[in-house]
């Protein structure tokens, strides 16, 4: 993590932020702000944002879309992490901002001090993925995981970027093969890695993960479930 990282404010609340620019500014951070998805999307040079700070009501494209189209396999942002602002702070409304893609969610109104907190802990949990357990490169029923890039390389090379909930969890089964991972232990392992997998998406994820391997949905032979127990990567983990 470094003081000087990009940071992103998609929000139509002009005074919150000005606010919150100056006071990131403060702390070093350079800091670029967006009323609407459309005036984000409309950048001709797509900047190297190291974190995006997204509103989920906004005029036009909703924040949950905008996730959505950020998370997408030939996004130059599928990889940033994202924290949703929100006015909206019920639990199934985390759960939903978690599930699009969002990788940490805060209710307004909220102190700086908090919102200050997360993004440097978004930050370093970002700069941790390089030196995570798995340092080389796994391959596994044909695929490659990147650890550097976050991404997937099939056996013919073409590259299938992940979201940072997708990689963690990846990394998760590749890191404990063959082995039955329960969601209570899924949410234990990604919580000691500092990230933050919560029951109700893991099946999400899982979903997403079988689409990006080409894993049938209906006979999965990659990512197996195991009914009443919970998931299993049922295949050798070489490193390269």
């Amino acid at each position: 993590m470094s003081s000087s990282s990009h940071i992103c404010i998609i929000d139509d609340d002009a005074e919150l932020s000005g606010l919150l620019r100056k006071r990131l500014t403060d702390y070093g951070f350079t800091v670029s702000c967006f009323s609407t998805g459309e005036s984000f999307f409309a950048l001709s040079e797509p900047p190297a944002f190291e974190l995006i700070i997204l509103d989920v009501m906004l005029p036009g494209e909703d924040g949950l879309s905008i996730c959505r189209r950020l998370r997408e396999n030939d996004s130059p942002w599928a990889n940033v992490p994202i924290l949703f602002l929100s006015a909206l702070g019920e639990s199934v409304d985390r759960v939903i901002g978690l599930e699009v893609g969002g990788d940490d969610y805060l209710a307004k109104p909220f102190e700086t001090r908090e919102l200050l907190a997360r993004i440097k802990a978004l930050l370093r949990r970002a700069a941790r993925v390089v030196h995570w357990t798995v340092s080389k490169n796994p391959t596994f029923a044909g695929w490659t995981l990147d650890m550097l890039s976050r991404q997937l390389i099939d056996a013919e090379g073409v590259v299938v970027p992940l979201s940072a909930g997708e990689f963690r969890l990846l990394s998760l089964f590749i890191e404990h093969p063959q082995r039955i991972l329960s969601r209570e232990r899924i949410m234990e392992l990604s919580s000691l890695k500092g990230g933050g997998i919560y029951d109700r998406s893991i099946d999400t994820q899982i979903k997403r993960l079988r689409g990006k391997l080409r894993d049938d949905g209906r006979k999965p032979s990659i990512i197996v479930t195991m009914r009443g127990d919970g998931y299993m990567l049922a295949c050798d983990v070489v490193r390269s």
